[in-house]
């Protein structure tokens, strides 16, 4: 398919804007004027429409196919959330409206919080984070203002993470100015707890993690983990970037968490493929709530609804006004379509994963051989060892087949992993055409391994070489000085430092 710019023509116009007359002028400073027109692609109107339409057809998403990423809940998202969204109530709602003028907002923000406070069981929450990772940074200073007011600040420094976590988490901590800990796994894939109570004393601030895990796995002594971590005064913390597993079957709090963070976009959908949009709310036990962003959205002793500024408190803002209002819109629609049944969405997203799961499991290997939650990382080691297929050959192989490739080689802890999550989302059907082509795949790397070595076979880019494209990647037309990427390969690692 030829780019944009090869199919330009000069002369050709998609559009003609029309020159009013008797317009003042417009003096534009000589700094910032440009010595030539842009150069922009000329085509015509119906060449530019059939071009991005081509181009459209070539994108991957979940409303064109399974996409089973671990441990990313890519569930398919209602047209009916879409519909709501856009009513002009909210699309045309402007963030500085007064009070009075945006009840129904309001309310639904308040509701909203309610529902999550009750999903997560916890007291109060603030849906003002835009992103899990921001979430996560703002419960770790709700961490940091909460030992600030006991004056424990600068004894405790320390935050827990076990070696299983999201990239995310120790990010943040570091981000938020603590030291991290590692804590590793055991041989049931729950968190080692003789290595935990050698790391956890009067420095420790919390523990975040993920429970389930990113394998797929709920931990069996939570609750010991919990009296270990508030005996010795700290707080936990819990990343929901797996909440799709536990809905309405065990709540955070219940667990001893005192403060959550949920993935709007992730657990109450979100059309979030290309990195948005997304919400990340954060959920508190009743100590920390002082500590909240402000405005918080309050319910009024007359029942109306607004915004509390007065929380002297409070951490401040960690985002323009209240959220990401549409986000909140369609994570209230699709929890109000479940309502008393959201429970069923978890047990769905953990029977599908639990069927994958047992029809793959004598072919490819299993790390840690337990039921698992909502997803589940499987390992193409065995493939590797035998046939030298790696877990990149599985993924690129199963495109295909006409399916998203899972995450592969995370989490860390597992050799060539295959991270699979299905979510409630899938038939029966499309889970046994994905198992049909996971376990074909199999087959050809025992008779065929150069098929997978050198697949993808039939999508509009083939294997790309990885290590090329990320020292040299192109992100614009060079017009007479755009590089021929038809060539020979380069062997791009051959300009690493010395040592790497």
């Amino acid at each position: 398919m030829k780019l944009i710019y090869e199919k330009s023509r000069p002369g050709r116009r998609a559009s003609n804007i029309p020159r009013h007359q008797n317009l003042p002028a417009v003096e534009i400073p000589e700094e910032l004027r440009r010595s030539e027109p842009p150069r922009l692609p000329e085509v015509p109107e119906f060449q530019l429409i059939r071009h991005f339409t081509e181009l459209s057809t070539r994108n991957f998403g979940i409303d064109t196919g399974f996409y089973p990423l671990g441990s990313c809940t890519m569930k398919y998202n209602p047209r009916v959330n879409e519909r709501l969204v856009s009513l002009p109530g909210f699309a045309n709602l402007h963030p500085l409206q007064e009070e009075e003028g945006a009840q129904g907002a309001l309310e639904l923000e308040w509701r909203l919080q309610e529902i999550l406070a009750e999903v997560t069981g916890l007291h109060a929450v603030s849906l003002q984070p835009a992103a899990g990772s921001q979430g996560e940074l703002t419960g770790l200073m709700l961490v940091r203002a909460h030992f600030a007011n006991r004056g424990e600040s600068e004894q405790r420094r320390k935050v827990v993470i076990p070696d299983t976590a999201h990239g995310t988490n120790p990010a943040s901590v570091t981000m938020a100015g603590y030291e991290l800990t590692n804590v590793k796994t055991d041989a049931r894939g729950n968190i080692d707890i003789e290595d935990l109570r050698g790391k956890v004393d009067g420095h420790t601030a919390a523990l975040m993690l993920t429970n389930p895990s990113t394998l797929g796995l709920f931990d069996e002594n939570i609750e010991e983990i919990t009296e270990i971590f508030h005996g010795a005064g700290a707080l936990m913390y819990y990343d929901g970037a797996n909440l799709n597993a536990v809905c309405g079957i065990s709540r955070p709090g219940d667990m001893g968490f005192d403060i959550v963070h949920i993935n709007l976009h992730k657990t109450f959908s979100q059309p979030h493929g290309g990195g948005g949009p997304g919400g990340g709310p954060i959920a508190v036990r009743d100590i920390l709530e002082p500590y909240l962003p402000v405005p918080a959205v309050i319910r009024k002793d007359d029942g109306s609804f607004g915004l509390d500024f007065d929380r002297p408190k409070s951490i401040g803002k960690v985002r323009g006004y209240t959220g990401p209002f549409g986000v909140f819109v369609r994570s209230y629609a699709f929890i109000r379509m479940y309502g008393p049944r959201l429970r069923e969405m978890s047990e769905a997203a953990v029977l599908n994963a639990n069927y994958v799961l047992a029809r793959l499991k004598d072919t490819y290997d299993l790390p840690f051989d337990r039921l698992c939650m909502h997803e589940f990382a499987a390992s193409a080691r065995n493939l590797k060892k035998e046939y030298g297929i790696t877990a990149l050959d599985v993924a690129k192989r199963l495109m295909d087949y006409d399916f998203h490739p899972p995450t592969i080689y995370f989490p860390l802890i597992v050799p060539e992993a295959l991270m699979v999550e299905p979510t409630e989302s899938e038939t029966k059907e499309t889970l046994d055409a994905f198992c049909d082509a996971m376990l074909a795949i199999a087959r050809e790397a025992a008779e065929s391994p150069d098929l997978l070595k050198k697949a993808p076979h039939n999508r509009p880019v083939k294997r790309l070489d990885e290590v090329r494209a990320a020292k040299h990647p192109v992100v614009k037309y060079g017009f007479e000085e755009h590089p021929d990427l038809g060539g020979e390969r380069q062997p791009a690692v051959v300009e690493a430092p010395k040592g790497v």
